[in-house]
C-alpha cells in the first residue's frame, strides 16, 4: 500500500474525468476561499462577508460585477477578481492539465505564480500516486517550490528554501546549518535531514513540513529521481514519451535544440549555443544538464526529428533554484500537428 503525502495539494479533493485527467470539484475550489488571504477581515463590510460566505456554500456560483462592485475596499475587490478569474479559467478547461498548459497559451489569463505552482503540485500529486520511492516525490517538489542550493566538497545539495528560511529563524542549530547558510552567514536554526536510503521511510510523515534536502550532484540518486519525473510530467501535459537521462557536460557537435528550466540556464544555455563567452562564475550556477530524447521522432519537429532536447538548471546569484516546469511543455521542439 502506498503512503499519502502532500495533503496540502488539495488532491483529495479532486475529481476524475472519464478520461483520466483530473477534474476540478468544487471542495477544490472551496479550499482556496478558504485560505487565510481570502477570509474577510475583521474590517472587511458587510457584502464582502456576503460574499465570502455564499462561495464558500456554492464554490462554483455566479459572481457578477455588480456583485464586486459592492464590495467597499478597492483590495478585496482585485482579490476576488483575481481567483474569479482563476476559477473560471479552471472551470472552462475541463482538467487540471489543461487548466495549466493553457496557463502559458497566448490570451492566457493572468494569475499569480501560486496558483501556478499549485496547479503543478496537483497534477504531480497524480502523477506520483502510488510511489514508494521517496527520492522521486522529492525530486518533483523542485517543480513547486523553491531551492537553496549549496556547493559542498562536490556535493550539490537542495533544500527548501522557504523551510530553510523559518526554520533559520527559530533559533537552535541543526545538522546542517553551516550547509545552507549564505555565504559567510551561519543560519541560526535548520534541522533539516539529508534523504537517504536509511531514512527514506520517514518522508512519507514530513512530507508537507518539506524538511528533506536532496542530494542532487551528478551520479546522485536525486538526479536520476528528477529525471523519472521530468519523464512523467512530459507525457502528461503533451502526450509525447520521452526518455531523460542526467549528463555531465553537452558534447554534440549538432547540438540544435535546448531548454533552460528555469531564468538563469536559459541565459546560459543560450549564450554557450549562440558561441557567445560565458565566465567562469556563471558557468558554477549550472547545477545539472540533461538529455531529453523522443521515443516517437515524429512528434518532433521534421528538421530536427532524432536529435536530443538538453535540458540545463542553474541556480541564482543567491544560491536559489526557481524552476519554470512551463518549459518543459511550451518549449519543447513539438510538431504542430502531433
Amino acid at each position: 500500500m502506498s503512503e499519502p503525502f502532500w495533503i496540502s495539494s488539495g488532491y483529495d479533493l479532486l475529481d476524475r474525468g472519464a478520461d483520466g485527467r483530473l477534474g476540478v470539484s468544487g471542495d477544490f475550489i472551496r479550499a482556496y476561499l478558504s485560505r487565510p488571504e481570502m477570509a474577510p477581515p475583521d474590517e472587511a463590510c458587510d457584502a464582502e462577508r456576503a460574499l465570502h460566505a455564499a462561495l464558500l456554500a456554492e464554490p462554483l456560483r455566479s459572481v457578477t460585477a455588480a456583485d464586486l462592485g459592492a464590495l467597499a475596499d478597492a483590495d478585496a475587490q482585485e482579490n476576488y477578481t483575481i481567483f474569479l478569474r482563476f476559477r473560471d479559467h479552471l472551470i472552462r478547461a475541463g482538467s487540471l492539465e489543461a487548466a495549466y498548459v493553457g496557463l502559458f497559451r497566448p490570451k492566457a489569463p493572468a494569475v499569480p505564480a501560486m496558483f501556478m505552482d499549485h496547479l503543478a503540485a496537483a497534477i504531480l500529486r497524480d502523477l506520483l500516486d502510488g510511489s514508494r520511492d521517496a527520492f522521486r516525490v522529492r525530486a518533483a517538489e523542485l517543480f513547486f517550490r523553491v531551492q537553496k542550493a549549496t556547493i559542498q566538497d562536490s556535493r550539490i545539495l537542495l533544500a527548501d528554501d522557504e523551510t530553510v528560511e523559518m526554520l533559520s529563524a527559530g533559533g537552535g542549530f541543526g545538522s546542517l546549518g553551516a550547509l545552507v547558510a549564505e555565504a559567510g552567514t551561519v543560519l541560526r536554526s535548520v534541522d533539516m535531514d539529508i534523504l537517504t536510503k536509511e531514512n527514506a521511510a520517514g518522508y512519507w510523515s514530513r512530507s508537507d513540513r518539506h524538511d528533506f534536502v536532496l542530494d542532487f550532484g551528478f551520479t546522485r540518486t536525486g538526479q536520476d529521481a528528477f529525471a523519472r519525473v521530468v519523464e512523467a510530467w512530459v507525457e502528461r501535459l503533451t502526450g509525447a514519451a520521452v526518455q531523460v537521462q542526467p549528463v555531465q557536460t553537452i558534447r554534440d557537435e549538432r547540438w540544435v535544440w535546448h531548454v533552460g528550466m528555469d531564468t538563469t540556464s536559459s541565459a546560459i544555455m543560450n549564450a554557450l549555443y549562440e558561441g557567445k563567452p560565458v565566465d567562469e562564475d556563471h558557468m558554477r550556477q549550472i547545477l545539472a544538464l540533461f538529455r531529453l530524447e523522443f521515443r516517437d521522432p515524429s512528434l518532433m519537429l521534421p528538421r530536427i526529428a532524432g536529435r536530443p532536447v538538453y535540458l540545463g538548471m542553474a541556480m541564482d546569484h543567491h544560491g536559489k533554484v526557481r524552476l519554470k516546469p512551463q518549459n518543459l511543455v511550451v518549449n519543447l521542439p513539438l510538431n504542430a500537428g502531433s
